[in-house]
């Protein structure tokens, strides 16, 4: 498989050390976040990964090669072309057969992380089962590669504008253990509380870290969802931003967008009736998040 992987200085510096580190995606740079606010939090979450004793790396197929860690040249490059492919699981081949530009998307980013020995993986939030979905059958591939792919997954829960009860009831179908840190519920992207518990809480890295590895020795392959909820002080309030995602959900509806399109659509459609104040919640729990996957990046390190 390395023939299709190219690592970053600092990640083959790191890989050759023995130290920890840690995998981001790249759609939340080229779909998730508008430019230049996209590129400024890749950075800043970058570092504080190392900040937090790890190294990050960035995933993304540029050149017909799977980059696990981005150059600054390249970091920009996917913050600015239109031209950049959302790659998911069905994705990969034709994005590095044709030299396409992609940006992983969590599935995707999983399978690279997997590919490159990287055993923790930050982004914001997970994909899951969307609203009407009883009738769409629109399921993301998160899902299913969280059940087959083992790598542990800190996000800040499942995404608010999905259905966050099917997801949850899809992950236990399916053997994925979802964990919340510091709280009992289930945290829901912008908001703390979903109203939904996490199957655990376990609260501390090195609890994290345990469970992770007993899980993986049993030989229960697959995924584990680290739910970490939103810093209280940049959450949105839930009346708020419950209104601002029906809003968005109807113009989707009434625009006709479906499939790898809608969320996207959804996510640039809710900052701008939220007047970037989703924006800002979103930044902020992914560098949250940042600071939680290098801890247990290193816990699982530990001896």
């Amino acid at each position: 498989m390395h023939q299709f992987l190219s690592f970053a200085p600092e990640v083959a510096a790191a890989r050759a050390a023995g130290l920890p580190v840690v995998a981001l995606e790249s759609t939340i740079i080229s779909h998730g976040m508008p430019y230049p606010q996209n590129v400024a939090m890749a950075r800043e979450v970058e570092q504080i990964i190392r900040d937090g004793g790890a190294v990050p790396a960035t995933i993304a197929i540029i050149g017909g090669k799977i980059r696990i860690g981005l150059e600054p040249e390249q970091l920009e490059l996917l913050a600015t072309s239109p031209d950049a492919m959302k790659v998911s699981r069905r994705d990969l081949p034709y994005a590095l057969s044709q030299c396409a530009l992609g940006a992983t998307t969590v599935a995707a980013t999983m399978i690279c992380a997997e590919l490159a020995g990287i055993e923790v993986f930050v982004t914001g939030g997970i994909g899951g089962v969307h609203r009407g979905a009883e009738t769409s059958f629109d399921i993301s591939a998160d899902l299913q590669e969280l059940a087959r792919t083992s790598v542990a997954v800190v996000c800040a829960g499942v995404k608010s504008i999905l259905d966050i009860g099917l997801t949850l009831e899809y992950l236990e179908t399916h053997g994925v253990p979802v964990l919340s840190v510091g709280q009992a519920g289930l945290p829901a992207f912008f908001t703390r509380e979903s109203g939904f518990r996490a199957d655990f809480q376990l609260d501390t890295a090195a609890e994290q870290a345990a469970f992770i590895h007993m899980k993986w020795r049993l030989g229960l392959k697959g995924g584990i969802v680290v739910a970490n909820p939103v810093p209280a002080a940049d959450a949105m309030p839930t009346e708020e931003i419950d209104a601002v995602i029906e809003q968005a959900l109807r113009e989707a509806r009434d625009a006709g967008v479906s499939g790898k399109r809608i969320t996207p659509y959804l996510l640039a459609r809710i900052q701008q009736l939220s007047g970037g104040r989703s924006l800002a919640t979103n930044i902020a729990l992914v560098k949250n998040n940042a600071r939680v996957g290098a801890a247990l990046a290193r816990a699982l390190q530990a001896p």
